[in-house]
């Protein structure tokens, strides 16, 4: 079951869902839209192998915005840090984005329940596009969990800007 707008509001008033900064005029009739932070980074190879760390490179977008790249995954970050112990959040981007040619969020929508940090979007652009810090540019939904509850522990929990692939730490485990 999905919350409404006046519900998610509510939940955050009673520190069921963490929003912060919290504005009421990101409030929609059943999702809160989530803005895009200041960092943004990109891979620095051509062939990125999930078995390796990745060199990556980091900018601070300006006032003046930044322009993307078709071809490329960039990884933004939300300027607000969110998430429930109680609620499952779902993300996505907005249609006023998507009818831009971007992509906010390619995949992996769905935070586990207990993940509360700024949240790394995968970008991508069909054609050039220029981004500005703080636009709003995808929504939020949180969604009423059954059975028991198992809270986030992972790799990215508690991180704060944009995060790159932890990935070649699952093949280090099989070693």
């Amino acid at each position: 079951m999905i919350l409404t707008g006046t519900e998610i509001e509510r939940e955050v008033h009673n520190g069921n869902i963490i929003i912060d900064p919290f504005r009421e005029s990101q409030i929609n009739p059943n999702s809160y839209n989530f803005r895009l932070g200041k960092k943004i980074k990109f891979y620095n190879e051509k062939v990125l192998d999930p078995k390796k760390k990745q060199s990556v490179t980091e900018i601070e977008i300006d006032s003046n915005g930044y322009i993307l790249k078709p071809g490329m995954i960039y990884l933004g970050h939300t300027v607000e840090i969110m998430g429930s112990n109680n609620y499952v959040p779902i993300i996505r981007g907005r249609s006023s984005t998507a009818r831009l040619g971007l992509f906010v969020h390619i995949t992996a929508d769905i935070i586990d329940i207990g993940s509360v940090n700024q949240w790394t979007l995968q970008l991508y652009a069909v054609q050039p596009v220029k981004i500005y810090p703080d636009t709003e540019v995808g929504q939020v939904t949180f969604w009423k969990v059954f059975g028991d509850v198992d809270l986030y522990k992972g790799k990215y929990q508690g991180s704060m800007g944009p995060c790159e692939s932890f990935i070649y730490r699952d093949f280090e485990k099989e070693k």
